[in-house]
């Protein structure tokens, strides 16, 4: 009786134990019976099935996440960018996400996913009015939002909740760079030659005005200087004429030594003159003042 009795525990203990399972906190599980779903299963705790007649399909509850591949879109502006972006995702509905993907389970989900996401990318990104100023603006926010809202009812049929769409990279398609970066350079150019001129045309102003400056200083200094010299030739003949009103013959002496000195001025200056020139009167005798 013995040896039959121990060979059936081991076959109880061991139905007994593939009849029992464990719900994670963080799972989704479904229980199935030939492929059909009998059962979900999203409390955590201990849960039990047949034995070999059904089987326990667990997916992740966590929000996922998943990078697209890099695609082109054409804004409204006829630019080319290079587009790329994740989305954070999680599993809503296990029992239409199970009938959606079937045995292929996360990785065809994420297949269609990333189908829908691309082809919302292109939609919103290609859309009148949107250019790509605009993608690379501020605005991209509300255009990251209509993404992921067109994408959630897209996945919606997959049993899926689309929870966040972020662009990634937002960038001009490699044989585009370098015409761009061409334009951005002549650009450059042509504002440091539009400062240049200006900067000129300022300069040219100042000197300008430094020589009208230096030319109506010098002018009025001239000015000066001849109203001054007037003065003192108009005062010197006031006193020269004083002088010979004064004294004739003094004035008469002193205008024949200023004859002389201007006569002998020079190294070499010589006179031929007649003892009974002028130039003797007072060289003579003694009546010289």
């Amino acid at each position: 009786m013995t040896k039959f009795l121990i060979p059936l525990v081991v076959v109880l203990g061991f139905l007994g134990l593939s009849s029992v399972f464990v719900v994670d906190e963080r799972e989704k599980v479904l229980v199935l019976q030939f492929g059909q779903i009998k059962s979900v299963k999203e409390e955590p705790g201990l849960s039990f099935k047949i034995p070999f007649i059904q089987e326990v399909v667990r997916y992740d509850d966590r929000i996922l996440s998943l990078d697209t591949d890099t695609i082109e879109v054409t804004p409204s502006d006829d630019r080319r960018l290079v587009v790329d972006a994740f989305a954070r995702y999680r599993i809503r509905d296990a029992v239409q996400f199970r009938q959606a993907v079937g045995v292929g389970g996360v990785r065809l989900a994420e297949d269609r996913l990333s189908s829908i996401l691309n082809a919302q990318i292109r939609e919103v990104l290609g859309a009148d009015q949107v250019t790509s100023d605009t993608i690379l603006s501020e605005d991209r926010r509300e255009l990251m939002r209509r993404i992921q809202r067109q994408a959630q009812t897209s996945a919606a049929g997959l049993g899926l909740d689309v929870v966040d769409v972020r662009l990634k990279q937002t960038n001009l398609p490699e044989q585009n760079l370098e015409a761009t970066f061409a334009r951005m350079r002549a650009e450059r150019e042509r504002e440091a030659a539009d400062e240049i001129a200006r900067g000129n045309e300022a300069a040219q102003r100042v000197r300008a005005l430094a020589d009208r400056t230096v030319t109506e200083t010098l002018s009025d200094a001239e000015r000066e200087a001849q109203v001054i010299r007037g003065e003192a030739d108009a005062e010197r003949n006031a006193i020269f004429a004083e002088a010979f009103g004064a004294d004739p013959e003094f004035f008469a002496f002193y205008r024949s030594l200023e004859a002389y000195e201007k006569a002998l001025q020079g190294n070499n200056s010589s006179m031929v003159m007649t003892p009974d020139s002028e130039f003797f009167d007072y060289l003579k005798s003694g009546s010289a003042p």
